[in-house]
């Protein structure tokens, strides 16, 4: 079973937040590479079985530089029979009405290659008014705010990281 994390970052929440997620699944023991899209090539996602893949949303409901430079590719991609567990920053409170919506962006494209997401997070405890990364009570993936919510995001990822392993059946059980 092949596991990576791939993320964009580019002021540095996102790789932080990857770092702890590789830091998480590492004290499970759980072996995975660990890949800045920026260095790598997108094509380079369909050898793994399971993904993580985090990205910032930019601007007004934007894909973070480093994603957006390798979409056209990405959507050429199949992902049938890969699980992705998707995870992103942003500022809740600055734009609101785009928070986490590359979240959704990615989310729509995976599922239409054929990926099976796993990882939903609960929008309980956020205050925004609209996302693209929302579904219903729930987000994509795990949804984090530096700017807003910097004490909640070390508990938010190692709960995430618990759930997205038992999701993925990387553990029979895993302690939370």
């Amino acid at each position: 079973m092949k596991i990576a994390i791939f993320y964009g970052s580019t002021y540095g929440n996102t790789a932080a937040a990857a770092e702890k997620i590789s830091f998480y699944l590492g004290q499970m023991g759980l072996e995975h590479d660990l890949k800045d899209i920026a260095h790598s090539k997108v094509e380079e996602l369909v050898a793994y079985d399971k993904l993580l893949l985090g990205c910032s949303t930019w601007n007004i409901g934007e894909l973070q530089d480093d994603w957006q430079a390798q979409w056209a590719q990405l959507e050429r991609l199949d992902f049938r029979g890969k699980q992705v567990a998707l995870f992103g920053t942003g500022d809740q409170l600055g734009y609101g009405d785009s928070f986490q919506d590359a979240l959704g962006i990615l989310a729509d494209t995976l599922e239409e290659r054929g990926a099976e997401l796993v990882g939903f997070w609960p929008v309980e405890g956020y205050e925004h008014f609209k996302s693209r990364g929302q579904r219903g009570q729930y987000f994509v993936g795990l949804a984090l705010d530096d700017d807003n919510q910097s004490h909640l995001t070390d508990a938010r990822i190692q709960r995430w990281v618990a759930q997205v392993v038992q999701e993925m059946g990387l553990v029979a059980e895993v302690s939370g």
